[in-house]
């Protein structure tokens, strides 16, 4: 099973990586600009130096701030215009304005995002919007593939009980750390995710792991967000209380995570949020529910992780728009034009 999961992702990533460059050396984007649309709304998460780490099963939520400027740099090149999240609705409303935006978005709220990304960001004037978790902010929700990366990297051994009773897990080499690391991912988005969360909490604290301190070293505190906040060109969006998959839980609790986030938000910066974002943000994530219940709530913006620019229909549904990944393993200007162009998407 290690060696088929490995080879698969290595044939997908390879797969992407090989339909980016082509889109790129063909400058297909030039043949096809129908398909960018009206512009891009880019995902971030970490913006940080490389990190060098052998196991790291993460790399794709982090990128460089130099690779952050170039896809800054790139965007501008190709004429492309940065405003802000919340400002999308109504420039997409002019019927008069056929302008392609770009917008830069970052999840999570990581204290790298206002030491590294912030400085990029206002040197090109760029404007952004970072989505805040409360428990991640007030350290009482842990961030789990964060935990579960620390607890593997630190141990050679690992028991864990996936539901059929404990299982011994090898972790002596980069392979089975992988491995191990996957099997986690899919328990605790496949069954109870408060409850799996919970367990694999306890076992990293077993390990001398502490869960929440891995949060307290990576995510922006409350007064570290108010300080931030004084950028003009900083915007907040709200991500929920817990991070937890909005379509495994029932509506009483879909409307307390969304509304108790923006009431966060409000308090945190002094201004009522208008945006959101859907953790993990995939179909099986956020649907039609989410996104009326994210209306109901009065927010004017939403947004998945679902890939795609931004397009006519964008208007029609606001509270589900598309984003593109600044993905880690990808961390190529010429990715980022191609990306920018649509014609990827065009292709799924």
């Amino acid at each position: 099973m290690t060696m088929k999961t490995t080879l698969r992702r290595a044939i997908r990533n390879a797969a992407i990586r090989a339909g980016l460059e082509a889109v790129a050396l063909t400058n297909a984007g030039a043949v096809w600009p129908q398909a960018a649309g009206r512009g891009v709304i880019f995902t971030l998460h970490h913006v940080r130096p490389h990190q060098g780490h052998g196991f790291d099963p993460n790399a794709l939520l982090s990128v460089t701030p130099e690779f952050l400027a170039a896809a800054i740099e790139t965007c501008l090149a190709t004429g492309m215009v940065p405003v802000a999240l919340e400002d999308l609705p109504q420039l997409l409303a002019d019927p008069d304005d056929r302008r392609r935006f770009v917008c830069f978005t970052l999840d999570d709220g990581y204290r790298n995002n206002a030491q590294h990304a912030a400085p990029v960001f206002r040197r090109h004037g760029v404007p952004y919007t970072i989505f805040l978790c409360r428990g991640f902010v007030e350290r009482t929700r842990s961030l789990w593939w964060e935990t579960a990366e620390t607890l593997i990297r630190r141990t050679n051994e690992l028991t864990f009980d996936f539901g059929g009773g404990p299982e011994n897990l090898p972790l002596n080499t980069i392979a089975p750390k992988q491995a191990a690391f996957d099997r986690l991912s899919s328990f605790i988005q496949a069954g109870d995710e408060d409850d799996a969360i919970a367990r694999l909490d306890a076992e990293a604290i077993r390990h001398g792991v502490d869960p929440l301190a891995v949060v307290d070293d990576l995510v922006m505190g409350a007064e570290e967000i108010r300080e931030l906040a004084r950028d003009p060109l900083a915007c907040f969006g709200a991500h929920t209380l817990t991070h937890v998959n909005l379509r495994r839980v029932d509506a009483a609790r879909l409307a307390s995570e969304i509304e108790g986030s923006i009431r966060a938000v409000e308090e945190w910066t002094g201004k009522r949020p208008s945006s959101f974002a859907y953790p993990y943000g995939f179909a099986a994530a956020a649907g039609e529910r989410e996104f009326s219940a994210a209306r109901a709530a009065g927010l004017s913006i939403a947004v998945t992780t679902r890939p795609g620019v931004l397009g006519a229909a964008s208007l029609g549904q606001p509270t589900a728009l598309p984003r593109v990944s600044l993905n880690g393993l990808y961390q190529k200007p010429r990715y980022v034009k191609a990306l920018a162009s649509g014609i990827p998407f065009r292709l799924m």
